[in-house]
């Protein structure tokens, strides 16, 4: 990722101010100001016990590894995960599959995570751990698409949610998108991680310079191409992808025959 704007003293003075965004006439009416937060680890854990409980996962061989898990110091997403995976075999699978980069990238969100039938707190925080999981593989389309599914009121992070789903659209260089979910991630997450509040701001610094079909553009197609590419995605919308840079290079090279002939007052 390439910064081209202010340094990391410039956007961290301007997050102490206060929010990039707080005061833009655009906010989304969905916005909270602030009123979203992690909920207590307490809490959480009444709640994975209570589905635990629900699935019939009580013996104690499940138990032990459940304990573990919360004895742990991993993150509280990490934790919920990992007890997710012990009450639900499809969903081991799902999250093994998801974080082995040997797999094949997935083409398409499971039907789990919007299965009506499981509960909120089931497919909330898997579509979550899992939207995570493909970010982190760079598969940011399907990524994208399984953190579509919670609801931020649903997830036991929050955070999380808005910065990995922020990455997600400022790769795939959806630029409107991307600034709200940023916008929510600094504005509405009272208690969201310092690196994730700079990330963010780094980002927005750095899409003010997006210029429509310049060469930062094509430099940005042309890695998401062999990003597709790298996870064995040479099909039609990578060709299509690949179409519009060498048109737009083609174009370009035009333009500047165009103003180097006699006359051209170039």
């Amino acid at each position: 990722m390439i910064w081209r704007s202010p340094t990391l003293a410039t956007a961290a003075a301007l997050l102490l101010a206060g929010s990039l965004f707080a005061d833009s006439p655009d906010r989304k009416e969905e916005s909270s100001f602030g009123a979203l937060k992690a909920p207590n680890a307490t809490e959480v854990r009444k709640q994975a016990d209570a589905w635990l409980k629900a699935v019939g996962k009580t013996d104690a061989a499940s138990q032990a590894k459940v304990n573990a898990a919360w004895a742990s110091d991993r993150p509280l997403l990490d934790k919920v995960a990992t007890v997710l995976t012990i009450g639900d075999p499809e969903a081991a699978k799902l999250m093994a599959e998801a974080r082995d980069s040997s797999k094949p990238a997935p083409t398409e969100v499971p039907a789990i995570l919007k299965d009506k039938k499981k509960s909120t707190f089931f497919r909330a925080n898997l579509a979550l751990a899992y939207g995570r999981a493909l970010t982190t593989r760079k598969v940011y389309e399907q990524g994208l698409e399984a953190l579509t599914v919670v609801r931020p009121e649903e997830a036991v992070d929050p955070a999380a949610l808005f910065f990995n789903k922020a990455v997600c659209e400022y790769q795939l260089m959806l630029k409107d998108n991307a600034e709200a979910t940023i916008d929510r991630l600094l504005v509405d997450v009272s208690d969201s991680p310092e690196r994730y509040r700079m990330v963010g701001a780094l980002m927005h610094f750095d899409m003010l310079t997006w210029q429509e079909k310049d060469l930062g553009w094509i430099a940005r197609k042309m890695g998401n191409i062999q990003r597709r590419l790298d996870l064995k995605r040479g099909g039609q919308k990578t060709q299509k992808q690949q179409k519009e840079v060498l048109v737009r290079l083609d174009e370009m090279i035009k333009e500047i025959e165009n103003k180097q002939k006699p006359g051209s007052g170039s």
